[in-house]
């Protein structure tokens, strides 16, 4: 499935209500295979690769909020509701806050409005670690990468189950390139939308995994608190990847949310 703009690479599974699945930083749209398998009887599933990444590897659109919003807008049914995981819930909240006719739910899994911690949000992480990752990038990319891995990993009751399936996703589709790696981190260590919050107009759920390192369980039940509609669930015993190790759990919390929203 392509625009005319940019080829995106989107995978179409199932049958049932449109749902679209935004993947993390370095991953691509294949790490969510076990959500998918667990989802394909309710939803018609578009899993995106977002671009630089995967099948998506040779669009050259820029890794940042609205170019890729207005691709994958264009490349989806309008009226889907969209979840993202990691980096793929700042897409995915900021199309819900600019386009609600078309994206008329959101899950935001495992992900914040904002990664780092700053006045007023002390439950990110510190900014100096996307920094090094970017560092790391340019003297040991794949070292780099298996660094990230097992951060997203760690804390998690299935911490080594966890780390072997992302490494086995990770260059499944393709290594994405350094630039594009790096624009990633950047958008992480820099982007805000808590703004947005209080102005939502859809339905939304925040799915956290009570023992993610990476995006702490609390603020994400503080952005719920800010947005309307929104509510605040816990995966217990999973880290910053729950959909790997307890997709069933993430998957039923995912279709009462969307089946009977708020």
């Amino acid at each position: 499935m392509s625009t005319q703009a940019c080829p995106l690479h989107i995978e179409i599974a199932g049958s049932g209500p449109p749902l679209v699945l935004l993947h993390g930083w370095a991953m691509h749209g294949g790490v969510f295979a076990p959500l998918v398998q667990q989802l394909r009887e309710r939803f018609t599933l578009h899993v995106v690769d977002l671009p630089g990444h995967g099948g998506s590897r040779d669009c050259a659109l820029p890794l940042q909020l609205e170019p890729c919003v207005e691709a994958i807008c264009a490349a989806v049914p309008a009226g889907a509701a969209w979840c993202g995981w990691s980096l793929g819930g700042l897409f995915a909240l900021h199309a819900a806050a600019t386009r609600p006719r078309q994206v008329p739910a959101l899950a935001m899994l495992c992900a914040s409005p904002r990664f780092v911690r700053g006045e007023g949000w002390r439950h990110g992480v510190s900014a100096q670690i996307f920094r090094d990752f970017a560092e790391g990038l340019r003297g040991d990319y794949r070292g780099t990468l298996e660094r990230f891995v097992a951060l997203e990993a760690f804390g998690s009751e299935h911490a080594r189950e966890e780390i072997r399936a992302l490494r086995d996703e990770l260059f499944a589709r393709g290594e994405p390139a350094a630039s594009v790696l790096a624009d990633g981190l950047a958008l992480l260590e820099h982007a805000d939308l808590r703004a947005v919050l209080p102005t939502l107009q859809v339905p939304g759920l925040w799915l956290a995994g009570r023992r993610d390192r990476l995006v702490d369980p609390r603020a994400m039940a503080a952005a719920a608190a800010l947005a309307p509609r929104s509510r605040f669930e816990v995966v217990e015993h999973a880290g910053h990847a729950p959909f790997l190790t307890h997709s069933r759990d993430v998957a039923s919390t995912l279709a009462s949310f969307l089946e009977a929203p708020p």
